[in-house]
């Protein structure tokens, strides 16, 4: 038996959930092998094996944090590379692997699809595979009709064929919430500054995110449904409510607290309120900017943090707690002042399970991002906010940074990598893929009441 035949071996008797985080580990390191290779840069130089493992995971846990120019350094190869890690990363590896057994017509086993359950955060295990397809088929057609929207404008300035790879790359991109750009054609490390007046390309690309950030099951539901609000799921109502709210809040708060401040400086107002609600709907996982956030205030950069910890909703291509995940918490915050028994919303109630995967979920997340702070301020000494945002950028997998051009240390990198890898992955799947296989039923222990408050 040879060493390939014992991995695939071992590989098999590993449960779904660790199956799908050895997965992702194994394309991450493919990632960063071809990324290293000459023929990825633009001058034929050979990339260092941390630069390329940072930017091959940043990829496909889709956050968008980079160590140098997309457009500049990276060769198309190395950009074709990056746009199938995002891509991958976005919808899922093992959505793709289903769909493409299903296209052979091979029969896929009850172990195959538990672990697609587990992967696109399916509610049941019925119809997980007609979900992985409209998934696939969901994304393409978004990808697609993004492309062609955005080619109006890339094609008439940079001609057919790049305008053609600038809109490609931008609408997946865009749709898998990545924050990825080539827009370094213009000037390196841009992102969308030079197109924060531009209402046309910005706009498209805030419809790409919010559709890619809601998620394929409240997609689907609105198509079964026929768009009408009250007879969508509870999921679907808390999404679109959570959603909606942030969005429009978000751009309030930003202008409120940065309108003194230097990022909208030379801005009218029509152009600040524009970029605002761009800032809020990239904010919450995506990572494109179209304002330089080197010179936010405190209190901008400190809401941001906050905006960027929610994320988008499950079952997307965004990261963050999610939007449910807060939604549950504030309605458990509510039913204690109302002295209620349960959180309620929409007419519905939670489980006491739920709220209880909420709390555990915010705590990880807040414990995680404000230790590894901490690490990276003393390590490269920045200052605590800087380097809180930077932790919730990559644990939310949004890729927004206030570091000019992250120029960090290789031990803030390795943290930066573990949290990316742990904001895609979910806290709960990674508490799982690490918690013993077989279940412990212990006995109930008596009970004693604890004081907390």
């Amino acid at each position: 038996m040879n060493l390939l035949e014992k991995l695939r071996g071992q590989f098999r008797t590993l449960s779904p959930i660790k199956k799908i985080v050895a997965g992702y580990v194994v394309i991450i390191l493919l990632g960063s092998l071809l990324l290293s290779l000459p023929v990825a840069t633009s001058d034929g130089k050979v990339t260092g094996f941390m630069d390329a493992l940072f930017t091959s995971a940043s990829a496909t846990c889709v956050t968008g944090l980079i160590r140098f120019d997309t457009f500049t350094y990276w060769s198309f190869f190395g950009q074709l590379v990056l746009l199938v890690l995002i891509q991958i990363g976005g919808i899922g590896f093992v959505a793709f692997m289903m769909s493409a057994l299903s296209l052979t017509h091979k029969k896929i086993g009850l172990a195959s699809r538990v672990t697609l359950q587990n992967s696109i955060a399916a509610p049941q295990l019925g119809g997980v595979v007609r979900m992985a397809k409209f998934i696939i088929l969901m994304s393409a057609s978004v990808e697609a009709f993004g492309t062609a929207l955005l080619a109006f404008y890339f094609c008439p300035i940079f001609g057919f064929g790049q305008g053609l790879w600038l809109s490609l790359f931008h609408s997946v991109s865009a749709f898998c919430n990545a924050g990825f750009d080539l827009m370094g054609v213009v000037e390196p490390f841009s992102s969308m500054v030079s197109l924060y007046d531009n209402w046309y390309v910005c706009t498209v690309l805030m419809l790409l995110i919010i559709i890619g950030g809601l998620g394929f099951f409240v997609w689907k539901d609105l198509i079964d449904s026929h768009f009408r609000f009250k007879i969508l799921r509870l999921q679907s109502k808390i999404v679109i409510s959570v959603s909606a709210f942030l969005i429009i809040f978000g751009a309030v708060v930003l202008i409120f607290t940065d309108i003194s401040g230097l990022i909208f400086k030379d801005l009218t107002w029509s152009e600040m309120i524009f970029a605002a609600f761009f800032q809020s709907v990239s904010a919450r996982t995506a990572g494109f900017n179209s304002i330089d956030f080197i010179n936010m205030t405190e209190a901008g950069k400190l809401f941001m943090i906050c905006l960027m910890l929610i994320g988008g909703s499950p079952g997307s291509t965004a990261g963050g707690i999610k939007t449910t995940t807060i939604a549950v918490l504030i309605a458990g915050i509510y039913s204690n002042f109302k002295r209620k028994k349960s959180p309620e919303a929409f007419g519905r109630r939670f489980e006491d399970s739920t709220i209880r995967t909420a709390s555990s979920i915010l705590l990880t997340y807040l414990i995680l991002a404000v230790m590894s702070a901490i690490a990276i301020s003393v390590i490269d000494n920045l200052s605590i906010i800087d380097s809180l945002f930077e932790t919730v950028s990559a644990i939310a997998t949004v890729g927004l940074s206030t570091i000019t051009n992250f120029q960090i240390s290789m031990p803030s990198e390795i943290i930066i990598i573990i949290l990316m890898i742990y904001g895609r992955m979910g806290s709960i799947t990674m508490l799982l893929a690490f918690s013993p296989d077989k279940m412990t039923i212990s006995s109930k222990l008596p009970v004693e009441k604890v004081i907390v408050g």
